[in-house]
This record gives C-alpha cells, sequence and structure tokens, in this order.
C-alpha cells in the first residue's frame, strides 16, 4: 500500500490523448525498445488532457527560467500489462548487478524487491488503487537543451536507489562529494519549479516523476480526492 492508496477516486472521465509536437519526446521509448506489451497503437506517450496543458504550461515555464532549455518526455501513460512487464524487468536487472537469484526466494531477493518496490507501482488491477502511470496523470521527464539532448541530473531515469531522490544533491547532503553535485541540484529544482507552477506534484523518491490529478497528487496537494482514475478506454 501506497500512502496515498486510500484517497477516493472520481474519475472525471477526460480522454487519453497524444502529446503534441511542442513537446519533446525521448526516442525510441525505452520501455517499448525493451519489448513491454504495449499493445498495436497503444502509444506510452499519452496523458489525459487537462495533463497534457498543464505540461505545456511547465514547459513554458521552464522556457522562461532558462531560455533554451526544454522538457523532455521520458515515459507517460502505461497499461497495466506494461507496468507488470516493467516491474518484473527492474527487479531480474537489479537482481543481475547484485548477483542475486531472481529465481529463489532469499533475504538478499527479498531486500531488491523491497528496493524495487520503492520506485515501481505494483501492476494492481484493483480500481482503488491504480499505478500512477496507468491514469494518464503521471509522467516521467527530465531536461534538453535547445538542440534536444538530454542533460545530466545526476542519476538515471529508473535508477534504484537514493541517488534518484529529488534533494539527493541539495547542499550538505550526506555522503555526496561530487564536483558536479550543486549543478544538478540546480537542474532538478529548476525541473520542480517548473512542473509546481503548473500544479503538478512530485513523487518523493523519484526526481523525475510528476503527477497532476491522480492520487499521488491529491496526498502531496492535500486535496480530497482524485480525479483521475485508471484509462479504461485502451488496455
Amino acid at each position: 500500500m501506497r500512502p496515498w492508496s486510500a484517497i477516493p477516486i472520481a474519475d472525471c472521465g477526460e480522454p487519453l490523448l497524444e502529446l503534441p509536437g511542442p513537446l519533446l519526446r525521448l526516442e525510441p521509448h525505452p520501455y517499448a525498445a525493451l519489448g513491454a506489451p504495449y499493445g498495436p497503437g497503444a502509444s506510452p506517450f499519452r496523458l489525459r488532457s487537462g495533463v497534457i496543458e498543464r505540461l505545456l504550461q511547465a514547459d513554458a515555464a521552464l522556457r522562461r527560467q532558462q531560455p533554451g532549455w526544454r522538457l523532455a518526455i521520458f515515459d507517460a501513460w502505461r497499461p497495466l500489462a506494461v507496468q507488470r512487464f516493467m516491474v518484473e524487468y527492474a527487479t531480474a536487472e537489479e537482481c543481475r548487478l547484485r548477483g542475486v537469484d531472481p529465481g529463489h526466494p532469499s533475504p538478499e531477493l527479498a531486500v531488491v524487491q523491497t528496493e524495487v518496490a520503492r520506485f515501481w507501482a505494483p501492476p494492481s488491477d484493483d480500481p482503488t488503487t491504480p499505478p500512477p502511470h496507468s491514469t494518464g496523470a503521471a509522467v516521467d521527464l527530465t531536461l534538453a537543451d535547445a538542440e534536444g539532448r538530454e542533460l545530466s541530473l545526476g542519476s538515471p531515469i529508473d535508477a534504484i536507489g537514493a541517488v534518484s531522490e529529488p534533494e539527493h544533491f541539495a547542499p550538505g547532503a550526506a555522503g555526496v562529494a561530487d564536483s558536479q553535485a550543486h549543478e544538478w541540484h540546480l537542474r532538478r529544482t529548476l525541473l520542480r519549479s517548473a512542473m509546481a507552477g503548473a500544479g503538478f506534484a512530485q513523487h518523493p523518491n523519484e526526481w523525475w516523476h510528476f503527477s497532476w490529478g491522480d492520487q499521488l497528487w491529491a496526498w502531496r496537494s492535500g486535496a480530497a480526492g482524485a480525479r483521475y482514475g485508471r484509462w479504461l478506454g485502451a488496455d
């Protein structure tokens, strides 16, 4: 259970739409390239219409604050099949990196599963606890320069560990000695500022994940309920 799981959902019925041309996409899409099962015509670069409007506002705000820079969309909507695929992939990859056998229960495997679960929501088909990305209200994104080149914010999107927490490179943070830490922190802060100005809420563990209108957003913003549940039009 997530801290936001008990928040009620009253879906407003907004459509799931393709991201408009002005928003930069990072392609090829990383999960589709891995073979994630989106299905025919099920583009991952889609969000609810109200979320797209706010994302365009955030992109414009970023350009005003840092001329030449723009938002770069890494991932948006995910059907449950993709969420399940990516949880399994992330677990297997983390096991590979740590030398843990994913096929046999062990304390080491339990640690991996716990850490992966901090970043990847379970692929719940319970309509009261949808994974944020399945609602079309959550987006993973970063910053790019005027040529569309992705900028470093200190860790790859989807990195498992403390390095992905939004304030990991803040001044005085324990264990941070990298000479680029200050620049990474400024970039993370700039991204958060642009998104927050458009009403988005940031995931507490992920510098790249922002939501508007889902349960996570309601929990972080103090709203009484979520506007979007799991998108049922194209799973």
